[in-house]
């Protein structure tokens, strides 16, 4: 606000650079958002310094750039004032409007930018790195959110590297499985009677399509947390039965094949379910065409469907992997050593709780946003429809085209909410 709009027009390359022309363009939001950005510097520069501060000896220098942001603020404030009082001439009366007026205002927002951004680096930057280095060199944990937050970070990296370590390994390799699984299931759950059928294969159909489907409904209605206590005590009343000693049957029935299969058996009903989302969003004309050439029904099935249902699903499968990473945190009650494990060992050792806490929230934040690039980056590759940020595959919406038609549809299924979680 205060400087008239520039010229409208822009060439494609200009489009293609939008950030980079804002800041190289005289427009109207010269005062208006550098005054912010002034503010900012200004009440950074009121701050306490820290003990790394590079501008404690040049004092002088830090009055000058304080006073030439205020300096800043008090120009913009007499352009708003200008603007409102020649509202309908503005861009043709105002002195601020004129082009080497803007010229001039546009480089000295330069200014007032990297003031800002060196007050930025001394308070903050320096500031955290001077509270990084006294709590690392304190030989007990220090008094205060954030230092006590490094020190317990630094003092037990091995037990938080530990439980990183393991939820990653469950997240993965639980969400292989279940993929598999849920094929073979998703398999059984679209078996129809077909007319060349004896009555010993319609009866394994009608078999493995009730399976199928008691199995999803199941899952889905009880929370992970339960069935990861069943499994565990179950595999192990099982194994106590043959005879084996506590120690032995800890030996092979750990927390952690415990957990795994938790993970698995749990995301086998929801990607059977979106698998299942996929696979009927193919346009039924390609089984029918399949059939008619003479394919049987699991040849049409196998070579024909699952491969563009497959297609159609990877965005809400990959998403799965997400769920998985955060969704593990319940199996530490079975004793698994996974991230939320290792957070609350820790906040036994030091008797504080919200600090490693808030480690655990970043933790398992950028394990789910690395998890979600590089899932976006795989469906990519594949060509595939890649999903936005979601917070559980249950709660997305996933949009996928029919295949097989010149002009594709739209077909959205939506995925069971996973309430129980």
């Amino acid at each position: 606000m205060g400087i008239a709009q520039g010229d409208g027009t822009r060439s494609p390359r200009t489009k293609q650079n939008g950030l980079v022309r804002f800041v190289t363009s005289d427009h109207r939001y010269v005062f208006l958002g550098t005054s912010v950005i002034a503010a900012i510097g200004m009440w950074l520069s009121m701050q306490p310094r820290s003990e790394m501060s590079f501008l404690a000896g040049v004092y002088v220098l830090e009055v000058v750039m304080y006073y030439v942001l205020a300096a800043w603020l008090v120009v913009s404030a007499v352009a708003l004032v200008n603007k409102l009082v020649r509202w309908r001439d503005y861009a043709e009366a105002s002195p601020f409007a004129k082009p080497a007026a803007k010229r001039v205002e546009r480089i000295a927002s330069y200014v007032v930018v990297a003031i800002t951004a060196v007050l930025f680096v001394d308070r903050v930057v320096m500031g955290l790195a001077a509270v990084v280095s006294a709590a690392l060199s304190s030989e007990t944990n220090p008094q205060g959110f954030l230092p006590g937050m490094v020190y317990m970070l630094y003092e037990g990296r091995e037990i938080f590297a530990r439980g990183v370590v393991t939820t990653v390994e469950l997240a993965v390799f639980g969400t292989v499985i279940a993929f598999f699984l849920a094929l073979l299931l998703v398999f059984l759950r679209l078996q129809q009677i077909d007319r060349p059928d004896n009555d010993f294969v319609r009866f394994l159909k009608v078999v493995g399509c009730g399976f199928a489907k008691v199995y999803s409904a199941v899952v889905r209605g009880t929370p992970m947390m339960v069935q990861s206590l069943l499994i565990y005590f179950a595999g192990f009343a099982v194994l106590r039965g043959t005879g084996m000693s506590t120690s032995e049957i800890t030996g092979i029935w750990t927390t952690f094949l415990a957990g795994l299969v938790t993970i698995s058996l749990n995301s086998t009903a929801y990607m059977m379910e979106v698998l299942r989302g996929g696979i009927e969003a193919v346009d039924p004309g390609q089984t029918e065409a399949a059939r008619s050439l003479g394919l049987s029904q699991w040849q049409a099935m196998t070579k024909v469907v699952f491969p563009q249902g497959i297609k159609n699903a990877v965005p809400a499968l990959s998403n799965e992997l997400v769920v998985n990473i955060k969704d593990s945190s319940v199996l530490s009650v079975i004793g698994v050593f996974d991230l939320m494990f290792a957070t609350t060992t820790v906040a036994g050792i030091y008797y504080r709780q919200l600090e490693v806490y808030v480690i655990a929230t970043v933790c398992y934040l950028i394990l789910t946003m690395v998890a979600s690039k590089l899932l976006s980056m795989f469906a990519k590759r594949l060509d595939a429809p890649v999903a936005g940020p979601v917070l559980s595959t249950s709660d997305a919406t996933m949009t996928t085209g029919v295949v097989g038609k010149a002009d594709p549809s739209k077909v959205k299924t939506n995925a069971n909410r996973r309430q129980e979680r």
